[in-house]
Formats: C-alpha cells, structure tokens, sequence
C-alpha cells in the first residue's frame, strides 16, 4: 500500500456510520424526495471538503452522505445525478449541485451552523484568492511535481503557502480563524504531506513555520 493510499485507508477506518458505496449494481435513491443528499466518494479529496463543511456546520442530521464507488461507480448517477459523473454532487431543494469550492460556498451559506467565512472585507478579498489559487495552481503544481523534483518544484507553491499564513496575525489559519480556506486545503496538504515526506523525503513544513503551525 502506497503512503498516499494509506491516508485514504486511515480517513475510510474513521467515517461516521459507514455505509457500504453504492455501485454498477445499486439502485438509485428516491431522489428528488425532499432528502438533502451529499454524494460523495470516502477517499475523495474534493468531496472531503464538503464533507468536512458539512460537519464543522453540525449539519449531519439535515445532509444525508451518499458514498458511491468511483471505480465502479452506478450508470444512474451520471444520468440522474451529475452529468459531469463526479462527486461531490449535492441534491438540494429540487436541484443537484458540483464543484467543490462551489458547494463549500453553498453549504455555508445556504444553512444553519456557524459561518465560516469572515465578514472583513480584507479577508474575505484574501480568501477568494486563497480558493481561487488552491486548484488552480496549488494541485497542479504538487501533483506535477511527482514526475521530477518536488522539493525544487513545489517550492513556489509551499512557500506560497508560508506567506499567505503571515498575512493575519490572529490566529494559526489562513483568515485567523478556520475557515472555508483552509478546509478547501486540508484534505490535499494531508496527503502531500505524507505522500512526499514518505517517497521522496522532503518534509514541506522544513523551513515554514507558519505552515507547520497550521497543519498541527
């Protein structure tokens, strides 16, 4: 088992009342029933953002998680669900929902719970930045970077990541306090983190401070 699957294995041992993904061979839900569905994969990373907005929101009780099994995943949910046959996807009010960063948005917004998402305007301004940077540059960077030198690839992007976190001073995040920034982070600089220090020996909080403040 690779170090990069072995978060995947450690994340799937910790789900909450697991159920079994549905497959090639699952019957759809009775969608469209009023139920608010989260479709998710268990090891997804962009799905895990939801996931986790979901529940910093206490939002387990009013978001039903639906896994479903990418690899083998059910004909019926590119049809009835997400024609972009992907998760996370989102049935709520009548309508399906994707993209990652949208939904985080959306959830924060559209529900009861705590925001997570600060009122400043400097932050705020900052923070969509921050979203914008995370897939469009961040991913790609670290992800391209396994063909060749990470430690000298990913430099720009990690240190960009030690700068961002100095920006406010009030607290160990990216905005302060926690927020949707850093959740739109999280499960990606957890695999990194692992992933890299494991097969190519390079620590990316060496050197950072801020950056391993945060991920402590």
């Amino acid at each position: 088992m690779s170090p990069f699957n072995f978060v995947f294995f450690i994340e799937k041992s910790l789900v909450e009342d697991p159920q079994v993904p549905l497959d090639a061979t699952s019957d759809p839900p009775a969608l469209f029933d009023g139920t608010t569905r989260l479709f998710i994969s268990y090891t997804c990373p962009f799905a895990q953002r939801v996931w986790i907005t979901r529940n910093l929101k206490c939002l387990q009780e009013k978001i039903k998680l639906v896994p479903i099994d990418l690899p083998n995943r059910p004909a019926w949910f590119k049809e009835k669900v997400n024609p972009a046959n992907k998760v996370p996807a989102l049935e709520h009010n009548g309508k399906i929902i994707g993209e990652s960063i949208d939904l985080i948005k959306y959830v924060d917004n559209n529900f009861d719970g705590p925001s997570l998402y600060p009122e400043d305007p400097a932050k705020r301004d900052f923070g969509e930045d921050m979203l914008n940077y995370v897939d469009t540059t961040f991913i790609k960077v670290v992800f391209g970077s396994f063909k060749g030198d990470p430690a000298k690839d990913t430099a720009p992007v990690f240190d960009h990541m030690e700068n961002a976190l100095q920006k406010f001073d009030d607290g160990p995040f990216f905005l302060g306090e926690l927020s949707l920034v850093d959740v739109a982070y999280i499960p990606f600089i957890q695999r990194f983190q692992v992933f890299l220090g494991e097969v190519f020996k390079y620590d990316i909080a060496v050197g950072r401070p801020k950056l391993a403040a945060w991920i402590e």
